[in-house]
């Protein structure tokens, strides 16, 4: 019996949590269904099959329910062996992989949520502490292709998500990440010339013209 795989994004289709999923989905060459609001499998079925976290993004795989976008991937990689593997074998590499994916998911995504909904002071500690950021990540990063070396790996799809984000980013925060991080767009835009990636992230305009809907809701402005 062929597998029924069905996503489950979050209501933007530009969030890096439900991006990180779909570029692991595409590593793999994996078919999947999208599940919407106005799908069969409504709202408070999700979450029902969430009970934890009660949010999106949801991994449905053959009926069973997998949650929270980390644990997805790791879920993909396993379930799907034979393709494109994205943690390294390696005990010790998956182990720092895992660290380095966590930080992402704590404080580059608490930073840049920060960068587009604060102002003033709060927004220039957010700037810096973002940067700050970007360069623990270049240090890591290296001299390699990659964060999997040679071949896009779990923390490349765990941090490349947010590079469609960028541009609001930088708009919001009337800064330049490319001058403060070159190294860190050198590789945005190689994971970009990957299909799996190029096709998975959404475009910077729109994520920008989200943002600024959102800004007015929150009364940032």
């Amino acid at each position: 019996m062929a597998d029924k795989v069905t996503l489950a994004l979050e209501h933007f289709a530009g969030s890096p949590l439900g991006v990180r999923v779909r570029i692991a989905l595409a590593e793999k060459g994996v078919k999947y269904e999208y599940c919407d609001e106005n799908s069969r499998v409504d709202s408070a079925s999700l979450l029902e099959m969430n009970p934890v976290y009660k949010k999106r993004p949801l991994l449905i795989h053959n009926g069973k329910a997998v949650c929270e976008s980390l644990i997805i991937v790791q879920y993909v990689d396993e379930a799907w062996k034979g393709k494109a593997p994205l943690l390294p074998s390696d005990p010790y590499q998956r182990a720092q992989s895992r660290i380095w994916a966590d930080f992402i998911d704590k404080k580059v995504y608490e930073t840049t949520w920060k960068i587009w909904t604060t102002k003033g002071e709060e927004l220039e500690r957010a700037k810096k502490e973002f940067i700050e950021c970007l360069q623990l990540l270049e240090g890591e990063l290296g001299d390699k292709s990659y964060y999997g070396g040679e071949k896009l790996g779990y923390v490349d799809g765990a941090f490349v998500p947010f590079y469609c984000w960028f541009y609001a980013y930088e708009k919001c925060g009337n800064f330049s990440i490319e001058k403060e991080c070159p190294r860190i767009i050198a590789w945005a835009k190689r994971c970009m010339q990957k299909e799996s990636v190029s096709k998975s992230l959404e475009d910077p305009k729109k994520v920008y013209e989200y943002v600024l809907e959102r800004r007015k809701t929150l009364r940032v402005d």
